[in-house]
């Protein structure tokens, strides 16, 4: 597309730092892409970063993740996902820029049942603070929109699984204990519902937006609020797979992949999860004219193929 990319990353332990440095060597092999390794907690590195880099459009991945981990760990999510965001949003409003596209997570759907969940649907019910902290994002957003007319686009993201994923993803801990003949824990009985988003569906998503600025919808009313739109140049979006996987499937799936079968171990729900996912993506559909569509037999394959790669097994 044109774009000179600056990425930005803290590369710190939460999961396996090589594997940070991994993907980042992929990255840093194309000319036109540039690593600064800060913190978005640091306000004057970001500060600098932005009045230095003239960006034209902002995407911000980086977050503390995991619903699981923020029980255990609710500052991190805290400190990362809202004061950091606040420092890129304070760096969009200093230095202006055409777009500003942000992960959500579709955690912020928590005790909503009506399915499949819809961005139009109110969301006030988060069952972990990762989920709060994402919310938080998205009201965030709405409030720079409206004050200083930022653009920006939040994305609902549905379970993104693939290579080169999260360690802390149940993929990622199913394919590795299955392969060491370890038992893996299934929760809720294996009755979880999940819509599994292939990473490249995600990024596609991703990259047919950022010239999809939003705008103000003049049809918006404070009488009857859309939570997707606004009077100001803000929009949520799913991207989801829109195709709903039970977990036992998923597993099922795995083990023809891997050539081995699992040793499992039946738990109830833990907390802070939800039993079902399930992503409405027709705004997607008519804003961009696409629609995530990778089988989690493809997605699976390839994910387990690259895990044999990376990891010599």
């Amino acid at each position: 597309m044109g774009y000179t990319v600056v990425g930005l990353d803290n590369l710190n332990d939460y999961y396996d730092v090589n594997l940070k440095k991994a993907r980042l060597a992929i990255l840093q092999a194309l000319p036109d892409f540039t690593f600064v390794q800060a913190d978005l907690q640091d306000k004057p590195a970001i500060d600098a970063l932005f009045a230095k880099s003239g960006f034209s459009v902002v995407i911000n991945l980086a977050a503390q993740a995991g619903v699981r981990y923020s029980i255990q760990n609710p500052y991190a999510y805290l400190d990362s996902n809202l004061t950091g965001f606040l420092n890129v949003l304070e760096g969009c409003r200093n230095n202006p820029v055409a777009h500003l596209i942000y992960a959500s997570s579709s955690s912020v759907y928590g005790a909503n049942r009506k399915m499949p969940f819809s961005v139009h649907d109110n969301v006030d019910h988060p069952l972990a603070l990762y989920a709060v902290s994402k919310k938080a994002n998205e009201l965030m957003a709405h409030a720079y929109s409206n004050l200083y007319q930022i653009p920006t686009t939040g994305l609902r993201f549905f379970t993104v699984y693939g290579p080169y994923g999260r360690p802390d993803m149940a993929l990622f801990i199913f394919t590795k204990a299955i392969l060491e003949g370890r038992p893996i824990d299934v929760y809720n009985n294996g009755k979880m519902l999940r819509d599994f988003t292939y990473v490249d569906d995600i990024v596609e998503g991703i990259v047919r937006l950022v010239p999809h600025i939003p705008k103000g919808n003049p049809a918006w009313s404070g009488e009857a609020p859309d939570p997707a739109t606004s009077f100001a140049p803000y929009r949520i979006f799913n991207i989801g797979n829109n195709q709903p996987v039970e977990l036992l499937h998923f597993i099922e799936v795995l083990e023809n992949k891997l050539g081995k079968k699992a040793v499992k171990n039946f738990l109830p729900l833990q907390d802070g999860d939800v039993p079902a996912t399930f992503a409405n993506v027709d705004d997607l559909v008519n804003a961009v004219d696409f629609k995530p569509g990778t089988p989690i037999e493809t997605g699976i394959g390839n994910f387990v193929t690259w895990y044999r790669s990376y990891y010599k097994i």
